[in-house]
């Protein structure tokens, strides 16, 4: 008799312990309580948008307009909850060749002793909401962990707000990763702002990130790397910059690389004299092979990216490097989603081939 007594008093704790679990709620807590980063300074137009509000009445449109993106910006926030769910309020964006994850959408990452920071869960809904809840990551151990997470590439962040389990820990990371003492700060096209990664953490400067451990400002502008000299003014207002990458060429005709790209350079140089700066070229594009005029474009725009390089070479300047197209994104034309823009294959093979330049610099 005891024995069942004692059977029936296992199973109601069990059962009694579930329905709590079922009935543990989630408190939401605004993103503004974590730190962000990613930004070139802090006081911008908005808290997830990349420009200062002065930008409004001196950057062209366009360029204003994607400066609200949130492109590779991210929340470090540490906790023990079992649940990780995400509530944001994009702006409506849509393009055709990208999904929903990347123009929209939130990725999480972990931190982990082993492998360092390992992709947990994205953040996307079937179906369109104005506001979106999502859990990222559920069923974990009730452990501390550190979580980095990747916000929209192509979209303005109008809120968000991270849920944990009700009476678990939430609060600012306690270990410094990725490094933010002294960011690596890159300027260029839409390619270079994430077009066309599955999920934000894919973007190259992400990845970047990761592998090297170090704060990455993403500086893509859609279309629009034209070398606004509001842009290198902008770059020089970070704080102890490590090196500057100057990825514009996809979106500069050769004329406008000789006229603009050496006051852009002259910009930075003289802000921070002992900054390296890195020169790349334009990526070959699969379609290439076949497009005569494209191929041409593309030889010329380099070879004007080419002559930049040496002519400041010439004049003695010191700490500066060059990217060349060969090998960048690999040769069997399927890196990228429409001819152009990487896809996450893409994206790993241009970071793999300018990480060697990247380190090189920051050795110097």
């Amino acid at each position: 008799m005891n024995k069942l007594k004692c059977i029936y008093a296992i199973a109601a704790f069990l059962f009694a312990a579930a329905a709590f679990a079922q009935e543990k709620g989630t408190v939401f807590v605004d993103a503004s309580e974590f730190p962000l980063y990613g930004k070139c300074i802090e006081n911008t137009s908005g808290r997830y948008e990349r420009l200062p509000m002065a930008y409004k009445d001196i950057s062209r449109e366009a360029l204003w307009n994607l400066g609200r993106n949130s492109a590779g910006l991210y929340v470090r926030f540490r906790s023990n909850s079992t649940v990780i769910t995400a509530r944001w309020k994009p702006t409506k964006h849509h393009m055709a060749h990208m999904t929903d994850v990347g123009d929209n959408g939130l990725d999480l990452y972990i931190l982990t002793e082993k492998d360092g920071w390992r992709f947990a869960g994205s953040g996307f809904l079937w179906k369109e909401t104005e506001v979106r809840t999502k859990q990222l990551v559920k069923d974990m151990d009730p452990v501390m962990r550190e979580y980095m997470l990747y916000l929209p590439l192509y979209t303005n962040l109008e809120s968000l707000e991270l849920g944990f389990d009700e009476g678990s820990v939430y609060e600012g990371p306690v270990v410094p990763s990725p490094k933010s003492g002294s960011p690596i700060v890159m300027y260029g096209s839409s390619i270079l702002q994430g077009g066309c990664a599955n999920r934000p953490g894919m973007a190259f400067t992400a990845i970047i990130g990761r592998r090297l451990d170090r704060e990455v400002i993403n500086l893509g502008f859609s279309g629009n790397a034209v070398m606004d000299y509001e842009i290198a003014e902008l770059m020089t207002q970070v704080e102890n910059p490590a090196v500057f990458v100057l990825d514009y060429v996809p979106n500069s005709a050769v004329d406008r690389i000789e006229e603009r790209g050496e006051k852009f350079f002259r910009i930075l140089r003289d802000k921070h004299p002992a900054v390296p700066v890195i020169f790349v070229e334009d990526p070959t594009y699969p379609h290439s092979w076949f497009d005569n005029r494209i191929r041409k474009e593309i030889e010329t725009r380099n070879a004007a990216q080419r002559a930049l390089f040496l002519k400041l070479k010439k004049a003695g300047e010191k700490r500066i490097y060059y990217v060349s197209t060969k090998g960048m994104i690999g040769d069997d034309g399927e890196a990228t989603v429409d001819g152009v823009h990487f896809t996450d294959l893409g994206m790993m093979r241009y970071t793999d081939h300018i990480l060697p330049v990247l380190k090189k610099a920051l050795r110097r």
